[in-house]
């Protein structure tokens, strides 16, 4: 049978009030990786945006499905390319060209594929899920917020709805209809169809501080002979992922931080005498902003709150290897110090 996208719809039964419950009843409708899926191919065409949100370079990305061993991914614009492919020996093959692909060009994927957080990330002793209804593009939304838990201290109670990973949902059906962090969308999910049962959005687009960074629109879902030549990796892809696409440090690299915002030390934890070592993680982008940051731990609630908004104004120069510039993840360590 074809894989066909038909419009959202008959799912309609309100959502559950536990936080968590509505994690679990959208969870098999964005299980795209399920055995009993019959193969299928999907192609979406993609528009990138500069810093004043006037229109770039435009692009192409496809994923073929097979099983859930097997599938491929290539994202193609001018002066790039990159392929994945996974085979049933649990192995995989890449053939990357030209310049590296942005940040937001890879979270395409994932927008697309799995937009809810992984199990883990709910976990009780982790975060606590706020809930709480807000409007967005002119309708209601329910969003739940990840707020970390500082040990020791719980929740961070001075973090507004969408500080920390949000996400909302339609009120009357599972299906994610935005996401959020830093208080400012981030990404928005329209034209919502179903395919094998489950929930998938013809159009994507990505913010950036109220910019638009890039806008995407499925144009095929069809059907894929599990035989497909197109699963086969090319002769001459790699067994190994370049170190061109990302690379991992512990720490930022010396010289790459040009601006530097420093935290203001919060009077609650002042007056508490806490200090210490607010520990995040994030990815630096070929555009040397900030992306994906998150908390791993921290001393106290509202240092988390205060390092995170620091940290997210911070700006790089560009990592080059082999003179290509490309994305790097890294721990970034903010350190609040008592005076005598």
């Amino acid at each position: 049978m074809p894989c066909v996208g038909q419009a959202a719809g008959g799912d309609a039964a309100g959502l559950p009030k536990d936080p968590k419950e509505v994690f679990a009843a959208a969870a098999p409708f964005y299980d795209f990786n399920d055995a009993s899926l019959k193969p299928w191919h999907l192609k979406a065409s993609y528009q990138l945006y500069d810093g004043d949100g006037k229109p770039t370079e435009q692009g192409t990305y496809e994923y073929w499905w097979a099983s859930p061993k097997v599938y491929r991914s290539t994202w193609t614009r001018p002066g790039a390319t990159y392929t994945e492919w996974h085979t049933a020996d649990a192995k995989r093959a890449y053939k990357v060209s030209g310049e590296a692909l942005s940040f937001f060009e890879f979270r395409l994927q994932k927008s697309l594929l799995s937009p809810l957080p992984k199990p883990g990330d709910l976990d009780p002793s982790r975060v606590h899920l706020e809930r709480q209804t807000e409007s967005t593009q002119g309708a209601k939304v329910q969003c739940i917020m990840l707020n970390p838990m500082s040990p020791g201290h719980g929740k961070i109670d001075a973090a507004p709805l969408g500080l920390f990973p949000t996400y909302c949902f339609d009120p009357n059906m599972p299906v994610l209809r935005a996401s959020y962090s830093f208080e400012a969308l981030t990404s928005q999910f329209n034209k919502i169809v179903k395919i094998q049962g489950r929930y998938l959005a013809r159009e994507v687009l990505f913010f950036e501080e109220k910019n638009k960074v890039l806008s995407a629109e499925v144009e095929t879902i069809e059907g894929l002979a599990p035989t497909d030549a197109v699963l086969t990796p090319a002769s001459d892809a790699q067994s190994t992922i370049p170190s061109t696409v990302q690379q991992v440090f512990s720490t930022v690299p010396p010289g790459l931080l040009i601006r530097k915002v420093q935290p203001i030390y919060p009077q609650d934890a002042k007056k508490a005498r806490v200090s210490g070592t607010v520990v995040l993680r994030a990815i630096i982008g070929t555009d040397g902003r900030v992306h994906d940051l998150h908390v791993v731990s921290a001393p106290w609630p509202s240092l988390a709150v205060e390092g995170l908004s620091c940290v997210s104004k911070w700006e790089y120069k560009p990592l080059l290897v082999d003179g290509v510039q490309v994305e790097f993840e890294t721990t970034i360590n903010v350190i609040f110090t008592l005076g005598g």
